[in-house]
């Protein structure tokens, strides 16, 4: 039977984890719980486990019969602070929930784990299991290479896959494309001081919030006059907050902006110059800035003949129509990225839209009504497993 056959025989068990999962999400880089449920979905299986010691995170390896290199696959684990509104049996309602599928790759990676675990004997080396807490902004993949995962298998991988479900993608089709497929994520947050008074007499007080509106259309023109089209930059400020009242001037205001770039060039002169014009429009209000600009994610940049091969096992696998090379990469960002940088490997896209289902109509990823069809998950973990043996074979 081929991988994918015996994958089908256990979507039972994987649809149970999944749901036993989505039940219960917790956030972050402390999933006590999630980790235990791990472990007894990967107990019994003769692999070599460890927990983090800064998180909550479990890799695993196993070792192959048959002498070679090493590849690393990774799943996030993590969920979010959303309150779900999916009309599912399973729905969590502890106020967190999985709203990007984290629970499928979690399920998807520990079914490649049965898969590969029984095929050892055939392995031409050895496979990493990665799963990992606190993508969401926790930068779990930088606190677990920081542990050592890379090294977990006594040197490094030659190869890293990671897979990601989307609510909006046609079932059971994978995507992927070479170089940037995601976006670089930093964070802006300025406050502007000036002094508070009454809102009659704004001559007697140094009011913050003009320009503090006006720093904000300023990044928006600054990333249409000062950046090449051809490697965009996005800056959204998802946060404004001043005053308690109408008619009282608030002595500051503050803004927080999310930046996304696709190069490091961009990403270096976007640093410098949001700092430069936030200090200037300050200046030519006579008030002072505040500015910090934290960088987070570095750009997911997939390496190309690796994304090949990804291709090319899912058409061999599932069919040639199963597969379309992105055009565009996306805006959203990964801690992934940090593993990417270390080491070759992809990232693809698994559309989990229920079948029929016009993806156009349905919740995105991170909407509290966003839903991810189970029978994605033997095809999830069947590649897993089928990226593994054929590159390890390779």
């Amino acid at each position: 039977m081929s991988l994918y056959d015996d994958a089908l025989g256990l979507a039972p068990d994987l649809v149970r984890l999944r749901h036993d999962l989505h039940r219960f999400p917790e956030l972050g880089l402390a999933l006590p719980r999630t980790q235990e449920r791990v472990l007894e979905a990967l107990d019994g299986l003769p692999l070599e486990v460890s927990r983090g010691s800064a998180l909550s995170s479990v890799t695993a390896v196993l070792r192959g019969g048959r002498p070679g290199p090493v590849v690393l696959l990774r799943a996030d684990m993590d969920g979010l602070p959303i309150t779900e509104k999916a009309p599912v049996s399973f729905a969590a309602d502890n106020g967190a929930m999985h709203a990007c599928g984290h629970d499928l790759h979690t399920a998807m990676l520990a079914g490649s784990a049965h898969l590969l675990a029984a095929r050892r004997d055939r392995l031409h080396g050895d496979v990493v299991f990665m799963f990992q807490p606190g993508e969401e902004g926790w930068d779990g993949a930088g606190a677990m290479l920081a542990e050592g995962v890379l090294d977990a298998a006594g040197r490094r991988p030659v190869a890293a896959y990671a897979l990601h479900v989307a609510s909006t993608m046609p079932h059971g089709e994978f995507s992927s494309r070479r170089g940037p497929i995601l976006a670089a994520s930093d964070a802006l947050n300025v406050t502007v001081h000036g002094a508070g008074g009454h809102g009659s007499m704004p001559h007697r007080a140094m009011d913050p919030v003009p320009a503090a509106c006006e720093m904000v259309a300023a990044l928006q023109t600054m990333v249409t006059r000062r950046f090449d089209v051809f490697d965009p930059v996005v800056v959204t400020v998802g946060l404004l907050r001043a005053g308690t009242q109408r008619n009282i001037i608030p002595e500051s205001a503050r803004f927080e902006a999310t930046v996304r770039t696709f190069s490091a060039e961009a990403r270096a002169k976007v640093a410098e110059t949001v700092v430069e014009l936030v200090a200037s429009v300050a200046a030519a209000h006579g008030l002072r800035a505040e500015v910090e600009y934290l960088p987070e994610y570095p750009v997911t940049v997939t390496d190309g003949a690796e994304t090949d091969f990804l291709a090319e096992t899912v058409r061999e696998v599932f069919g040639e129509e199963r597969y379309r090379t992105m055009a565009n990469p996306m805006t959203g960002s990964e801690d992934f990225s940090r593993v990417l940088e270390a080491v070759p490997g992809s990232f693809a896209w698994l559309g989990a839209a229920p079948k029929g289902a016009d993806p156009d109509d349905l919740p995105l990823n991170h909407s509290p009504y966003a839903e991810f069809d189970d029978a994605v998950l033997p095809e999830g973990a069947a590649l897993y497993a089928e990226l593994a043996t054929r590159r390890l074979a390779a």
